[in-house]
């Protein structure tokens, strides 16, 4: 998983999340399956994000055979890089 974060305007949008699953990743059904999966796993850490922060998240093919705990430990990793 990659992570791009960028420091967005201060305008009171809170942090955006954006995920970037590729067709490398696999058929509509797999991808959207991560998608599902990161976004409910980012929703846990929204609070701990810089109120500003505007994130893209790139999942690897890897994932689509990933467990949800793998996921989740992965999505932890690249968002605790994120600094408050």
């Amino acid at each position: 998983m990659h992570l791009l974060a960028v420091d967005g305007d201060d305008d009171g949008d809170g942090v955006r999340i954006g995920f970037v699953v590729s067709k490398a990743v696999g058929n509509a059904v797999v991808r959207n399956r991560v998608k599902r999966r990161l976004r409910h796993l980012a929703r846990e850490h929204v609070p701990s994000l810089p109120g500003s922060a505007v994130l893209v998240v790139r999942a690897l093919p890897e994932a689509a055979s990933a467990s949800y705990a793998g996921l989740a430990t992965d999505l932890s990793r690249c968002l605790a890089r994120v600094q408050p």
